[in-house]
């Protein structure tokens, strides 16, 4: 609907209406009009189209978000049965990384889908050195894969066997 707004200011622009006309008729701000025959001047018909708009900057980097997620899905502390969000936001702080609200932390897993009170099973890892370089390698080259790969990716559901059946 504002392609078809943007396109009639500048077909009447073509036709000969002044700003304050096209404003008028078209129910917009004559600063409206304005900015849309400017846009449309210099880039042509790619003018009309909205701005790509970067938003607000991530607080957090990929660092901070594979240490919330490995502490979401590892197991909690010892006497705890469950992770909170401010027990994991304690454990981030006690890392090389910044401190980080509980809230920022629920907004994390939240963002990934990821539901840590629902876990039945904890990803369990070896305390080596280098395991988080290992997690932020490979989380490196999911983001950023090489050309020539391919990606591939299965989901684990459950099928009653009376739907398999009839395969076997």
């Amino acid at each position: 609907m504002r392609e078809v707004l943007r396109a009639r200011i500048v077909l009447a622009a073509a036709e000969g209406l002044g700003n304050g006309a096209i404003a008028g008729e078209s129910a917009v701000t004559v600063n409206t009009v304005r900015k849309w025959r400017g846009r449309f001047a210099l880039q042509g018909p790619d003018g009309l189209k909205d701005a790509c708009r970067s938003g607000r900057p991530k607080a957090y980097g990929p660092d901070v978000r594979v240490a919330i997620v490995a502490g979401a899905t590892g197991a909690p502390p010892h006497p705890a049965a469950a992770w909170s969000h401010r027990t994991i936001a304690a454990q981030v702080a006690d890392t090389d990384f910044a401190a980080i609200s509980a809230s920022q932390v629920g907004r994390i897993p939240a963002d990934l889908d990821l539901k840590p009170h629902r876990v039945r099973g904890r990803l369990t890892r070896r305390d080596t050195p280098d395991f988080r370089d290992r997690v932020a390698d490979m989380c490196d080259l999911y983001r950023h894969p090489p050309e020539c790969a391919r990606r591939l990716e299965a989901q684990n559901k459950r099928v009653p066997v009376g739907d398999i059946a009839p395969w076997i």
